[in-house]
């Protein structure tokens, strides 16, 4: 039976693969920067006797078939970028690249896919249809490799009918999966604005245009662009993150510098948002008579899960790991750029659980002491192969 040699090959496979994570986490590069880890991944695919092909630089796509090739194509999906953090584990993987670390799990999810392809190539006479993998660069920064991976036809040449990927997720006890239908995650914008006015000594700002005033007006003031214009029912955040401007005790600088992100979950709202924040940056400003430059770089849209197509995935979930550890996940205003891919073809996104709190494996993406519970690796690349294999829309 399918299921059952997926499983034993997972718990065959798993520690070849908790190495795999522990050299790539020792390892990262940023994003768009992946050049060593496409190379590894690519002496591990010729090692498999995957045939592959380069997209987006440092992206890959390979293909496995099994019976019947283009009666069934199923893609999956792993990031491999890394993010600028210095890692304060200390652990025997700590990331050997200072100010590098994969503090969001790529290195998991990039392993999980490896996992998952040596596990599909050797049962492919077991299964219909094609699974492609994706290899994909560039997920923690615009405009996302996932949109260079779309461009460069890395969804062409046996299109497939749907597309899976995981995410880590801290806040799950390890051995769990979570899905969920519909929208699951906000897109991302990034703002940056610069404010100019006439600098001078800050013992006579009647001479100036006081430029941090200003500038803190503004930022509390585009706060109503959510609470006052966004329906409540629909969530939105507005964040300003970083202020710059000036030196010294006494001097009002000609210039300060804003940048933030705006997030959403509904597609007609960000843009009319997008007009909102622009407006009421420039009429403020102007009215306080300083200058502003407004840039709105349009990022990840939101990430819509096919209702039908998670339903078969989340199916396949509970007959994998049994229903009692399958939860359903939450919405998140984080964003990712797979909904780039969720825009063109049916979707699945959905969360490996990687948190014990007994070894104090607690703490969240992005942060300098994020880590994981390594027996995930052994349930994500069973349950990426037996997704691969089984799901049918």
């Amino acid at each position: 039976m399918l299921l059952s040699k997926i499983q034993s090959l997972a718990t065959q496979y798993a520690a070849e693969f908790v190495d795999v994570r522990r050299h790539l986490h020792a390892n990262p590069e940023l994003s768009y920067q992946e050049f060593n880890t496409s190379l590894f991944l690519q002496d591990k695919l010729t090692a498999m006797g995957i045939p592959f092909e380069i997209k987006a630089t440092t992206g890959i796509v390979a293909l496995i078939k099994g019976n019947n090739p283009e009666s069934r194509v199923i893609a999956l999906r792993g990031d491999m970028d890394a993010l600028p953090i210095d890692e304060e584990n200390d652990v025997p993987y700590k990331s050997l690249n200072s100010g590098v670390m994969h503090a969001c799990g790529h290195d998991v999810h990039t392993s999980i896919l490896l996992g998952a392809a040596k596990i599909l190539n050797e049962v492919k006479d077991s299964f219909e249809g094609t699974v492609k993998l994706l290899f994909q660069p560039g997920e923690e920064r615009n405009p996302g490799g996932a949109s260079y991976m779309i461009k460069e036809g890395a969804l062409d040449n046996l299109r497939p009918q749907g597309i899976i990927a995981l995410h880590v997720h801290p806040g799950l006890n390890v051995g769990k999966v979570s899905f969920r239908k519909g929208r699951v995650m906000a897109s991302a914008d990034e703002i940056y604005m610069t404010i100019r006015g006439r600098g001078g000594h800050a013992a006579a700002p009647h001479l100036t245009t006081d430029t941090v005033l200003i500038a803190s007006h503004l930022i509390v003031s585009l706060q109503q662009i959510i609470s006052r214009n966004c329906n409540p029912l629909s969530p939105s955040v507005l964040s300003i993150c970083s202020i710059q401007g000036g030196h010294t005790t006494n001097v009002i600088p000609t210039e300060v510098k804003l940048m933030g992100t705006f997030r959403a979950m509904d597609e007609a709202w960000r843009f009319k948002a997008h007009e909102l924040i622009t407006k009421q940056a420039i009429g403020l400003v102007e009215s306080m008579g300083a200058e502003i430059d407004v840039k709105i770089d349009v990022g990840y849209p939101t990430v819509d899960n096919d209702p039908a197509f998670t339903e078969a995935a989340w199916q396949q979930a509970n007959l994998y790991v049994g229903k009692e550890k399958v939860e359903e996940t939450e919405i998140r205003m984080g964003a990712e750029d797979f909904g780039y891919y969720t825009q063109v073809i049916p979707g699945c996104f959905y969360r490996l659980g990687v948190r014990n709190e007994e070894k104090g494996i607690i703490h969240n993406v992005h942060t300098p002491k994020f880590d994981i519970d390594e027996r995930a690796i052994e349930t994500g690349i069973g349950m990426m192969a037996w997704l691969g294999a089984s799901v049918v829309i």
